[in-house]
């Protein structure tokens, strides 16, 4: 008998975090915390832990390309989130393996430094992240230090991550997400607009914890589940806050290694969602 079902499902372009607090893994996490079933394709292997990054080993352009198409072309998952990219080859990679499927909702966020301050991408890969992975996303999300490198403006109020949002617009994806989770003081702010002009301006409170490896991963493929579920964008984003929110506040207490700790995905983890096969 054939079945009548399929998962809702996702896929995660990402580097391995060892510590399995940031990365493809916390990406795996929060598909499945959110009831979605997550799939990778691994763009490098890192050495890390709670303390710092130590090494970095690229994949290979040509596999990259291979675990993406392996995917899409049997799984179809319905959204996809993009993170660590070491390299302008796989950059290229993503987006040859992308271009055939327009439907797809990509979130991507630029993760170009560790937050023990490793470098996560060559210097030259910056541009065709620029030039190739931009124009195709549904939505951009980075951190406030991305925003300021990707715009070359200093951003530390609300108003510099207003005008920050809006520069990047001229990169061509439909939307940007501007993280304020760095800021100082109690309320943090982040910052969304879009090419119609419209912005939206999200308030959290500070949780003050020393777990917060992994956030930005989180928070992205968060908002990638919730499109693959089937919400629009500002209440997949709203949805996707709420959720890092709360799963910074259950992981505070926890100690996990002698440096920043992973958050705790799993407070309310729903079942595996299915839909209906026509």
């Amino acid at each position: 008998m054939a079945a009548a079902s399929a998962y809702v499902s996702v896929l995660s372009i990402a580097g391995s975090d060892s510590s399995a607090g940031a990365g493809i893994q916390a990406d795996l996490k929060t598909f499945s915390a959110l009831g979605c079933y997550g799939t990778t394709a691994i763009t490098a292997v890192t050495c890390q832990n709670t303390l710092a990054v130590s090494d970095i080993h690229p994949v290979p352009a040509n596999i990259v390309y291979q675990q993406v198409i392996a995917v899409l072309e049997d799984i179809k998952p319905s959204a996809v989130k993009i993170g660590m990219i070491p390299n302008a080859e796989v950059a290229l990679a993503i987006m040859s393996a992308l271009s055939a499927y327009p439907h797809l909702k990509i979130i991507i966020d630029p993760v170009m430094i560790s937050s023990s301050g490793k470098a996560l991408m060559e210097e030259n890969t910056v541009q065709v992240l620029i030039e190739s992975l931009f124009p195709i996303a549904t939505l951009v999300t980075p951190n406030l230090a991305e925003a300021g490198f990707l715009t070359q403006k200093t951003i530390t109020n609300l108003a510099d991550m207003q005008v920050a949002a809006r520069s990047m617009l001229k990169f061509k994806s439909e939307a940007v997400l501007i993280k304020g989770g760095h800021l100082t003081g109690n309320e943090l702010f982040d910052v969304l607009v879009d090419q119609s002009g419209k912005e939206e301006i999200f308030r959290t409170t500070h949780i003050e914890s020393t777990n917060t490896h992994g956030t930005g991963c989180t928070l992205s493929s968060a908002i990638a589940a919730y499109l693959a579920l089937g919400f629009e964008l500002l209440t997949a984003i709203k949805k996707a806050k709420l959720f890092v929110h709360k799963a910074i506040q259950e992981g505070a207490d926890v100690k996990t290694g002698a440096g920043t700790g992973p958050l705790n995905h799993f407070f309310a983890p729903e079942r595996l969602v299915k839909i209906n096969l026509k």
